[in-house]
């Protein structure tokens, strides 16, 4: 379901195991640097984010309690939109004084990147140093903030993706191992069909949901190299048989294993399907476990794989909380973002953004029940790929999609979708 805007304003009160270096290794007692109040800090720091889950809600409002005990001079007023707008509303702010003192946003250069290039976000350098971050976070949280020089962002998550999938359904279809190789993956979706049971949910109105698809499927068929160079380098999208057999593949789910009048629904919505055993499979992150028992579906019945690309790597990617470069209350955003990354601050925030923790003193093993599920997930990736909305500047992320919708609906054929899409690139490079 949508949800509207909501605002909070809560004032003095409550790949490889190298991927994820130490990220379980155990709890500490480190707390926040100690500001106790005493430290002149004061002041109002506006926060914004994307609408939160009532379980993120919840533990949201206990992070902020948290700090307030500590400063209880400094209030957190926390605004949430939609994702689309939360990213209109940042852009729009860009170069104005009508920005939040703090905002979370994604990593990578089409996103993330995009704000720090037109100067919304600060270099924490200053911070890191007073606070020591850099020996706080995993090695693979801080690549994804000092990407860009310095340090732009404190980490937040660092996402997964991977299938969710319903235990019984599976069995109903009689699949008894879980998909390891792509063609084990369309067998499971042929066996879902033939049972009369939806195999994958997805939700077209968002454009970045079916996006998943079609980047696993570039990850698949084209492998390592070559969709590195595609997604982030000089490779060319009109020449790569495998970009022909990817749009190929991305046709064929949307015709025969996806659900019904998916591109008319949003994401929202077509999560229900899932939740409401409609749907055998959801191609999500690490968020959508709490999302998942929100919508009522029992624990023990919620699995996970991950999309069987054969190439090793994990899908995913990281969020920060970055301070506006216009904050006039930097000081006070700053000692925020310290109780939020901290191991109390990662302990009230337990797994309803994500299964693991960017800190590298909290062991999330016994989080939740997929915990254990992702760690192996985790730990088994010999990399990351990241989703292309996070690669691709705005413009050509908004052409990605539009071929990726236009294959879908059957008004670019396929084999058409490569040159096209690099006949974009090249007139808008």
């Amino acid at each position: 379901m949508l949800r509207s805007k909501r605002t909070w304003a809560i004032a003095g009160m409550a790949a490889g195991a190298g991927l994820l270096a130490a990220c379980s290794s155990g709890g500490s007692s480190e707390s926040p640097s100690d500001g106790g109040g005493d430290d002149g800090l004061s002041g109002e720091v506006s926060v914004w984010m994307v609408t939160q889950e009532d379980s993120q809600a919840a533990a949201w409002e206990a992070i902020v309690a948290g700090f307030n005990a500590i400063e209880p001079d400094v209030t957190i007023v926390t605004e949430t939109r939609q994702i689309d707008p939360h990213k209109d509303a940042l852009r729009q702010a860009a170069g104005t004084s009508a920005g939040p003192d703090v905002y979370w946003y994604w990593e990578g250069s089409g996103l993330g990147g995009e704000l720090v290039n037109v100067g919304l976000s600060k270099d924490l350098t200053e911070y890191y140093d007073q606070y020591g971050w850099e020996d706080r976070f995993t090695s693979a949280s801080l690549a994804g903030v000092t990407q860009y020089g310095g340090f732009h962002g404190v980490p937040w998550t660092q996402q997964g993706e991977a299938i969710f999938y319903n235990k019984a359904l599976f069995t109903e279809a009689g699949i008894t191992e879980l998909p390891t190789t792509y063609a084990g993956l369309v067998d499971a979706a042929e066996q879902l069909k033939a049972a009369g049971i939806t195999p994958i949910e997805f939700g077209g109105t968002v454009n970045w949901h079916a996006m998943r698809l079609l980047d696993a499927l570039v990850e698949t068929k084209c492998g390592v190299e070559t969709a590195d160079a595609l997604n982030t380098g000089d490779g060319d999208w009109g020449t790569e048989p495998c970009v022909t057999e990817a749009f190929t593949e991305l046709k064929t789910w949307g015709d025969e294993y996806i659900n019904d009048g998916f591109m008319a629904m949003s994401n929202d919505d077509s999560s229900q399907l899932f939740y409401s055993g409609d749907a055998a499979m959801a191609f999500e992150g690490t968020w959508f476990e709490s999302n998942a028992y929100d919508g009522g579906m029992d624990p023990e019945n919620v699995g996970i794989f991950t999309f069987p690309t054969e190439t090793g790597r994990l899908y995913g990617f990281g969020e920060a909380f970055y301070i506006n470069a216009g904050s006039d209350n930097s000081d006070a955003a700053a000692a925020f973002l310290d109780f939020v990354s901290s191991s109390e601050g990662q302990g009230l925030a337990g797994n309803a953004w994500a299964a693991l923790s960017v800190n590298k003193d909290v062991d999330r093993s016994d989080a939740s029940p997929l915990a254990p599920s992702w760690i192996e997930v985790f730990n088994d990736a010999t990399g990351i790929y990241t989703n292309n909305d996070q690669n691709f500047s705005t413009a050509v992320t908004t052409e990605y999609w539009r071929i990726q919708n236009s294959v879908l609906l059957g008004d670019i054929d396929p084999a058409d979708a490569g040159s096209e899409f690099q006949s974009f690139r090249e007139s808008n490079q």
